[in-house]
């Protein structure tokens, strides 16, 4: 399988001045064929699980690894988690950390748009200054609900630069009748690990395994207005915004009926139909919902005939 050998040379790539002799591709190969073929698990959980077992026997943390040759990318164009990239921007803004064990946290910006980062206090770097440009080397990307950030970890090389980069905004505004909820609505776990917020799947987190999750809100629907489709994501507060269910109260209703998919069914059945404008920044396919308004019945009209006439 091409994809399964691709993935085995970028393993073998990343610990080839770690460990002695370097692994060797095709046993790398093998191991992912055994969880994909044998065990179904995903791919991208494979290969965390064996990178896992190399970390394991190189003696190295996770952030230690990095990934050499790493692209220089646009903030916006980062769209996949474990993403290894180097980035050329301004500090946007800073904010407090609210653990001990973040030593900064704030917002980095480009022509493209912004992006939040996280530096760890393990990975003693020098601190960022806010409305200062660098070109920061070996970054890796984080998602959540469709959100990607970028942590700065011990491998990343930190340059202040002298340069005006103008930072743009990403936010886009769509609207159209909300045509479908998609899997993966309603309430759902998240993994409790710290800086972890990945969704459980049966109760397994990609990156930490089987664990006991935390329950959270969310909603994944497509907008319809008459000419494309768009896919948006509302968090716990725009699905609260949205449906009216709070946290504790759809917790309740999956408890009473002793079956978690009654909350989705139930904000599915409210919702779709409907006519919705949001607004939110661009994260992959995805527009994540900051703003959220339902216009009018005029409003739904006209924007139908004004779409079919395009």
């Amino acid at each position: 399988m091409t994809d399964l050998r691709d993935h085995a040379e970028a393993i073998a790539e990343q610990f080839s001045d770690h460990i002695e002799p370097s692994p060797d591709v095709d046993e790398i190969e093998a191991k992912l064929d055994n969880l994909v073929t044998d065990y179904r698990v995903p791919i991208e959980e494979a290969r965390r699980s064996v990178t896992n077992s190399y970390l394991e026997e190189a003696g190295l943390e996770r952030d230690e690894l990095g990934r050499g040759g790493s692209e220089r990318v646009d903030v916006n164009e980062i769209d996949d988690d474990e993403q290894w990239v180097d980035l050329r921007v301004t500090v946007v803004d800073l904010w407090e950390p609210r653990s001990d064990a973040v030593a900064q946290v704030g917002l980095l910006g480009d022509e493209s748009g912004t992006i939040k980062f996280t530096a760890f206090e393990t990975s003693d770097l020098p601190l960022l200054e806010e409305d200062q440009a660098y070109e920061l080397s070996n970054v890796v990307s984080d998602e959540y609900e469709g959100r990607y950030s970028v942590k700065l970890n011990r491998t990343t090389s930190i340059t202040e630069i002298d340069a005006d980069i103008e930072v743009g905004d990403n936010a886009e505004t769509v609207e159209g009748a909300l045509v479908d909820v998609q899997s993966g609505s309603g309430l759902i776990k998240r993994c409790p690990e710290e800086d972890c917020t990945r969704v459980l799947q049966n109760g397994r987190c990609s990156e930490h395994g089987k664990v006991e999750g935390e329950f959270d809100l969310r909603i994944k629907a497509v907008l319809d207005d008459g000419t494309d489709v768009h896919e948006v994501i509302f968090d716990r507060e725009a699905t609260e915004d949205l449906t009216g269910v709070t946290l504790e109260e759809a917790k309740q209703e999956a408890m009473d009926a002793l079956d978690t998919t009654v909350v989705a069914d139930g904000m599915a059945a409210d919702v779709l139909g409907r006519y919705y404008r949001v607004t939110g920044p661009t994260l992959g396919r995805y527009v994540l919902v900051n703003d959220l308004e339902e216009p009018g019945p005029v409003d739904v009209e006209q924007a139908l005939i004004n779409a079919r006439s395009i």
